[in-house]
């Protein structure tokens, strides 16, 4: 088997698609595998804690990083809420000898998939519909009525790129795509 070092595993979806879920549930069950933490300017929401879910910067601080060029990718997803991805991050997963995890955007996933072309193994997580990933944010109960429109607006679009991802795993039956999610993982890590 290589090495997982120099690896990386995206999964990306629509908010509420459950690629977090999925995440969580591989760093248990996959050795060598292990989670970049994105930086964000947005508040945190619910029980997030910075360092553990995000790295939580003021707007400002953020913008300081993109220009110090800190970022292997960012984007600004909503108006003044950036998110990316940290080059710290990756170098350390890497040097620890460990494949690099990513729960990212659809914009941010198709840029780390074009920049690393056959190193990464890019994975599109889908819910069943628009009208399920819908009730999905409204059970989360962490975002307004309006922030959940302007999620289920975005959605819509970001359903139509998963091709430009290896797989796609549709979030139907959460045991299956688990299954269907580990199985892609520990195949990618074996190459």
């Amino acid at each position: 088997m290589s090495t997982p070092k120099g690896k990386l595993i995206i999964f990306s979806a629509p908010s509420g698609s459950g690629k977090s879920t999925l995440v969580q549930y591989l760093l248990t069950q996959v050795p060598g595998f292990a989670f970049s933490i994105s930086a964000t300017s947005r508040g945190p929401r619910g029980a997030e804690k910075d360092g553990v879910d995000y790295y939580f910067l003021s707007l400002k601080e953020f913008q300081q990083r993109v220009a110090e060029e800190a970022f292997l990718e960012w984007e600004e997803v909503y108006p003044g809420q950036c998110y990316g991805t940290l080059k710290s991050e990756v170098e350390k997963s890497w040097e620890d000898g460990n494949a690099v995890g990513f729960d990212i955007d659809v914009v941010g996933g198709k840029n780390l998939k074009a920049h690393f072309g056959d190193q990464a193994l890019a994975l599109f997580i889908q819910a069943p519909s628009i009208e399920e990933l819908e009730r999905r944010l409204v059970a989360r109960g962490t975002d307004s009525p309006e922030k959940i429109k302007l999620r289920i607006e975005k959605a819509s679009w970001e359903m139509n790129q998963s091709e430009y991802f290896d797989h796609i795993i549709i979030n139907d039956d959460l045991d299956r795509a688990k299954a269907e999610a580990k199985k892609l993982l520990v195949d990618f890590l074996a190459k």
